[in-house]
Parts: C-alpha cells; sequence; structure tokens
C-alpha cells in the first residue's frame, strides 16, 4: 500500500506542476467535459496469471478538463478473468472472476491530438471468489494517443490487496470513445 501512495502522490504533484488557468465545475461543456466508453483487453500478471489466462473488460468514465492540458474525473467499468483450464481454483473461483473499479481518473494532455498519460486510482470490488477479502485500492496508470474522438491506450493494472492473499495485475490495451455532452 505504501507504493501505491507514493506513486498517487508524485503524480498528483507532477501534473499540478503544469498548471494552468483552472476552470470551475459550472464551466463544463461540450468542449471540456465528456463521457468516454471503451473495451479494454489484457493479460495476467503475477501471482494471478497463475490461474487466469485473460482479462477483457468495459471501460466507463466522465471526465472534466480542469485546465487546457489537466483532465480529472471518475472511472469505473468491469473487467473478467477468465480461468485456465488446468488451473486450481483461485479463492473459490469456478469460472473466473470479476472486478469492478470505482476511482479518480487523472489525465495529462500535453497537446489536443497526441500523446497523452494518466492514472486511475480507488477501489476496486472483487466478484466471484469465497475468500473474506472482496476488494482492494488500485492504481491503473496508462500511455496512450488521443484525438477529438478517440482515446487508444496500453496500461498497468495493479489492485493491492491485504497481504494474506495476492494482488491481480495485469497489462493490456484499451480503446474508448468520447461522448460530448451537449
Amino acid at each position: 500500500m505504501k507504493k501505491f501512495y507514493i506513486t498517487a502522490l508524485a503524480l498528483v504533484l507532477s501534473v499540478s506542476a503544469f498548471a494552468q488557468t483552472q476552470r470551475s465545475l459550472e464551466d463544463i461543456n461540450q468542449s471540456n467535459s465528456w463521457l468516454k466508453i471503451g473495451a479494454l483487453i489484457g493479460a495476467p500478471t503475477g501471482a494471478v496469471a497463475d490461474y487466469s489466462t485473460f482479462v477483457a473488460g468495459l471501460d466507463l468514465s466522465a471526465q472534466f478538463l480542469r485546465t487546457n492540458s489537466f483532465g480529472v474525473g471518475i472511472a469505473t467499468g468491469y473487467s473478467k478473468y477468465f480461468k485456465k483450464t488446468e488451473a486450481q481454483s483461485f479463492q473459490g473461483m469456478n469460472d473466473g472472476f470479476g472486478a469492478i473499479p470505482l476511482g479518480l481518473l487523472l489525465r495529462f494532455y500535453p497537446a489536443q491530438e497526441g500523446l497523452f498519460v494518466g492514472t486511475d486510482l480507488g477501489y476496486t470490488f472483487i466478484s466471484g471468489v469465497t475468500s473474506q477479502n472482496k476488494g482492494g485500492a488500485y492504481i491503473r496508470p496508462m500511455l496512450g494517443y488521443h484525438n477529438y474522438d478517440w482515446n487508444v491506450f496500453a496500461y498497468y493494472n495493479h489492485i493491492f490487496r491485504p497481504e494474506t492473499t495476492i494482488d491481480v495485475q495485469s497489462i493490456g490495451l484499451g480503446i474508448t470513445r468520447n461522448l460530448r455532452f451537449n
């Protein structure tokens, strides 16, 4: 957990260094706020790779450009970790397990179109397991390309769980469509 908090603090401080004129939430319009809906695919890494072969999911978020380059918002979605056919059961799962994140979205866009960096920080609820611990804090840093309508990105997802269970980690690719507010 200590690494999680240090990484989150470093990201927030580094993005703050690029501060520009800030907008208030009263200034929401289609040029600075939108919904993002998309899909994710990935591969489990770390200890969870012994139990799962593939990750597929949906990604949903709402974003507000606080400045011309810095976006904040909320992020959620659903990811399914598919079970390996020959694997032992992972904490009572039968057909894999699901992950439902709920977090803060942070994005930095150096230009109106091109590369971006960002992360999602929050808590992920785990479904389909029988262990008493059904989730943990998560961080999902990403690097990608964006334009007015689309975002394509590579990500690393890490769900930090208590010491008695294994962390859930994956790497993958995602794509989201920007749906503008009217």
